[in-house]
């Protein structure tokens, strides 16, 4: 059977409503909608209908720094500046719930796949995790050192994976609420970190400018991209597990194949560093915003909807390349006219695709495959410390 032949991404919507850097952006779970923060202190939900007036909603007192859609759609939170977590009704009236949840800013905000519960991580340099429907606190991890810009729930919602600029990423059994591991391989602040579909990987970026991925049962350090000029400030996998989607204050997006080891595209669109990038629930989509106050909608094109067929057309990953080799790049600048573009795609949303089976199976092949392939050549381990910040 041939393998597919991908296309390139298109840039395909282009909203503006913000008046500040774009600081977090998600999709619903119908991609209906995508939500977006800003520095602006509004949240902004956009209609992927045309034609269709995004809603502002207005109620933190200082910046929003996340946003996440909860599993259904039906709720959308926001963590900010002003210490707080709120939880919008995502429809016109925009009425919300505060959760007044830490002692500084609110860095991130994710809900557990059932719903039932959220995770958040502030400068307070704590995890906490929240009952949604009681809208109760429930318990706090306190191991970092620093702040914590990023927390996440594992996809089967037993695991939670933090970033922090103590220069760690720590893995939290949810039950036991010990720390697992921690994670020292990164040289500089961890901007953000993600859970592998699976839930066999997590992936984390730095200001050390690079992404790396790591076994969860292991703790072996898989992959090293240092692919980015300056600081890695949010990443996002593919539904599929096949592709990584990074962002940067170089103003680049790149997309990693993460069978092969290798960057398939470098997309140029941001003026300005980019600041957030999420893939739609399908991959059929993704969205970066970035401090040029722009939010984008891109179509993937590269992407297969048949996940199962694209797995078992795919060889075995090739040698991963290391901080001195070098990684092919594919410069993709956003034809003449259409940066500016309010050009609109008519979103035809999906029912909620569930992994096919060989999806888990494929992994375990793959992660013995990488058991045997090139490590970073660098071997030397932050450790964690630093002045932290109050």
């Amino acid at each position: 059977m041939a393998a597919p032949c991908p296309e390139d991404p298109s840039l395909e919507r282009h909203f503006k409503g913000h008046r500040d850097a774009v600081t977090s952006v998600d999709f619903s779970l119908n991609t209906k909608q995508l939500a977006s923060g800003s520095m602006d202190s509004c949240l902004m939900v956009w209609h992927m209908k045309p034609q269709s007036r995004a809603y502002r909603f207005a109620g933190h007192k200082d910046a929003v720094t996340c946003v996440n859609f909860s599993p259904s759609g039906h709720l959308l939170a926001s963590g900010s500046r002003d210490k707080t977590v709120r939880i919008w009704i995502p429809n016109v009236k925009g009425e919300s719930t505060v959760f007044r949840a830490h002692t500084a800013t609110v860095r991130s905000v994710h809900f557990c796949s059932d719903g039932q519960s959220f995770v958040t991580a502030s400068d307070d340099k704590t995890v906490k995790v929240w009952s949604t429907h009681r809208q109760k606190f429930l318990f706090s991890l306190s191991q970092h050192i620093n702040w914590v810009r990023c927390a996440r729930f594992s996809p089967d919602g037993r695991l939670i994976v933090s970033a922090s600029d103590d220069k760690t990423v720590k893995l939290w059994d949810k039950t036991s609420r010990e720390c697992v591991h921690s994670y020292c391989e990164h040289g500089s602040f961890v901007t953000s970190v993600d859970f592998h579909p699976s839930g066999t990987c997590i992936a984390a970026a730095g200001m050390d400018n690079t992404v790396k991925v790591w076994d969860v049962r292991t703790h072996r350090l898989l992959q090293h991209y240092q692919l980015h000029s300056a600081a890695v400030n949010a990443l996002s996998f593919h539904p599929s597990g096949n592709y990584l989607l990074t962002a940067s204050s170089d103003s680049t997006l790149k997309i990693l194949d993460l069978m092969e080891g290798r960057l398939l595209y470098t997309l140029h669109g941001h003026q300005g560093p980019a600041t957030t990038v999420a893939f739609s629930r399908t991959g059929e989509y993704f969205a970066s915003g970035g401090s040029d106050e722009q939010v984008m909608v891109w179509k993937s094109n590269f992407d297969v909807v048949d996940y199962g067929e694209v797995l078992k057309v795919h060889r075995p990953p090739a040698p991963l390349a290391t901080s001195s080799g070098s990684l092919p790049e594919v410069d993709f600048p956003i034809p003449p006219g259409r940066g500016r573009s309010q050009e609109s795609v008519q979103s035809q949303p999906q029912e909620p695709t569930s992994m096919p089976q060989t999806l888990t199976s494929t992994l375990e092949h793959i992660v013995g495959q990488l058991d045997v392939l090139t490590q970073t050549s660098e071997d030397s381990h932050a450790e964690p410390g630093g002045d932290a910040k109050a």
